[in-house]
């Protein structure tokens, strides 16, 4: 299926004339500054702690890109605990206080699904979606995949298949 953003001016009978008409899926817009999952958005990046993971999505062999600005609204008044700052698929925990982090907070401010139905801009369909972190199958739920120190997650959606490419360019991160 195909999915497109709503626009701000966009009344809610416009979209659901749209949606009837076209059978697109539309999804929510990402978060304007309101608390997610506990997350706050606050006017600076927090300092107490600071870790770096790095999320890649793989649509049928093709790498899809993570947006820059994840968690930071467009207003840009503020920035969320879980954010990107460019489109290279490296997101920073820059929090206030100490506190587990999932791969589902993440998805939850990006404003996007994360399911077995769905990787971010990615619908699974007829297809599979295989999950690794750090190298490794999960077999688990993906929403919860712990965001720890340079925890490198892969989201493959397929066929076909490819066994990950190790993130290695931290730079310091």
């Amino acid at each position: 299926m195909n999915s497109f953003r709503t626009p701000r001016w966009c009344s809610a009978a416009a979209v659901a004339a749209l949606v009837l008409a076209a059978g697109t899926l539309v999804r929510a817009e990402p978060p304007a500054g309101q608390t997610i999952d506990g997350i706050h958005c606050d006017a600076a990046e927090g300092a107490v702690f600071h870790i770096h993971q790095h999320l890649s999505i793989l649509d049928r062999g093709k790498p899809v890109t993570i947006p820059s600005d994840v968690g930071r609204p467009i207003a840009g008044t503020c920035l969320y605990w879980i954010h990107t700052h460019s489109a290279d698929g490296l997101i920073h925990v820059e929090s206030p206080k100490f506190r587990t982090f999932t791969l589902g907070n993440f998805f939850d401010i990006w404003g996007e699904p994360l399911s077995k139905k769905a990787a971010g801009p990615v619908q699974v369909g007829t297809k599979t979606l295989r999950v690794y972190l750090d190298g490794n199958a999960y077999a688990g739920d993906p929403r919860k995949i712990e965001l720890t120190q340079h925890a490198d997650i892969t989201l493959e959606v397929g066929p076909p298949f490819s066994k990950p490419v190790p993130f290695t360019d931290w730079q310091g991160n």
